[in-house]
């Protein structure tokens, strides 16, 4: 299939999958007119790549991840991607607790500022002095 059919079946624009190739992620082979064109099984590599892009992985750790799909039996492909997967994993948690964190510290901002709002509304209007 030729990229535009890719971009319609998969959601991605054709601009995205030029960079997943230049990246090494995607391949496709060439017409002898220059148009990239892409194997079936390309749709569900690329739904990988994405769910991958979505839990915030670069480029570059995808890379080292999808050999395992590429070669299942390797395994010292298996190990090396493991220990990818693993630093990810231990990234997202690191990423999970500052976000707690900074959740946290909101909290007590927003109780600060509705204790504030509460003593506000509770004050009376000062009235304005008769002439």
């Amino acid at each position: 299939m030729r990229i535009g059919e890719l971009s319609k079946r998969t959601g991605v624009s054709p601009r995205s999958l030029r960079y997943y190739e230049e990246q090494g992620l995607l391949t496709s082979s060439r017409s002898d007119a220059g148009q990239r064109h892409y194997p079936d099984t390309a749709v569900q590599r690329v739904f990988l790549i994405r769910q991958l892009f979505d839990a915030s992985m670069s480029s570059r750790v995808i890379a080292t991840v999808l050999p395992c799909v590429d070669v299942p039996g390797d395994l010292g492909v298996a190990e090396e991607t493991f220990t990818a997967m693993m630093r990810e994993r231990d990234r997202i948690d690191a990423d999970i607790a500052h976000l707690i964190e900074a959740r946290d510290a909101l909290d007590v901002l927003i109780r600060a500022n509705s204790r504030h709002r509460a003593e506000l509304s509770a004050d009376p209007e000062p009235v304005a002095p008769s002439t």
